[in-house]
Parts: structure tokens; sequence; C-alpha cells
């Protein structure tokens, strides 16, 4: 008997295939950022000390700004029960939406600093926290752009927060 090809046996287990693409600005340093990007990641990298972060030693600082160039701060918070802990990124969106009377977020610039050096790229928004950007981005019906820089200057731009969970669930699923 002939060995026929798995899609013959098989049909109905061949897909077309959906691929995903995020887009990202990349710069070498703060230098070559716009002076309103600059502003915005300087602020985040001027707090980044401030989280608290005895565990991990890994300190996360996030600035987030309105379209009338407000900036609110947050810093990552871990605690020695490690899903207690919250990201720098969900506490400047609390603080954002505490203090900025309804107004939208229109960028964040998240920062990290990394002590023992494994990490030269900037990195992303951990699952939780692209979920949360995601939701206020629907909250406020409008993109937030993100900054992704680590502490040397290097930045990743991405125009809307939603690129980075593209398969997001929201209130449409519930």
């Amino acid at each position: 008997m002939p060995v026929r090809p798995f899609s013959v046996v098989f049909p109905s287990l061949i897909c077309p295939m959906k691929h995903i693409h995020i887009e990202l600005e990349t710069y070498d340093t703060l230098d070559t950022l716009s002076h309103a990007d600059r502003a915005l990641v300087e602020a985040a990298l001027d707090r980044l000390g401030t989280g608290h972060a005895p565990y991990s030693q890994f300190h996360v600082s996030a600035a987030c700004q309105s379209a009338d160039g407000q900036v609110w701060i947050g810093t990552n918070q871990e605690n020695a029960s490690y899903p207690v802990g919250i990201c720098a990124e969900r506490v400047a969106i609390s603080v954002a939406n505490m203090q900025a009377s309804g107004q939208a977020i229109t960028a964040m610039a998240i920062v990290y600093r990394d002590p023992s050096g494994r990490h030269q790229d900037p990195l992303a928004p951990c699952g939780m926290c692209r979920q949360a950007l995601s939701e206020q981005s629907q909250r406020q019906h409008a993109p937030i752009r993100l900054l992704l820089a680590n502490e040397k200057g290097a930045t990743w731009v991405c125009a809307d927060a939603n690129a980075l969970l593209p398969l997001s669930f929201s209130l449409k699923a519930l």
C-alpha cells in the first residue's frame, strides 16, 4: 500500500496560517528620539530606582502622558507573596486614571534596570500589563503609544499598545 501525504489522509487538519506582525521603530540612543519622546523616557528613567524590588532587584518605571502633557509615573512594587506585587505599568495607569480627570493616556514610556546584565534590548510589558494597556485603550477609545527603553537609552516605539496583544480578551468576549 503506497504511503499518502498527511494532507491527503487528513485534509481537515490543514488550515490557512494566520501571521501576526508587530511594527516597531527602533532607536539606539535617546538623542535620536523626538524631544517629547525623550522627555517621557527621561521622566521614567528619573524614577527608575524608586520602585520596591528587594527580591528580584529588577526595577521598572513607567511614565504615562496625556495629550496636554501631564505625566504620571508608576514603579514596580514587589511583595514577598509574589502574585501580590504590581507592575510599574499598572501602577502608572491607575495613578493616571485617578488624577487625569478623564483625560486619555496618549503615550507610555517603560524603562527597566536589570542588575544581572542578561537583558540588553528594551523589554515589552508582561501579559497582565498588555491586557491592562489594551483595556485602557478600549476604555478611552484611543490608542496608547509605547516607548520601550533600556537604561542606556535604546528604545523601541510601538504606535499602539494593542499591537502587543493582537488576540486580546475584551468585554466583547464576556
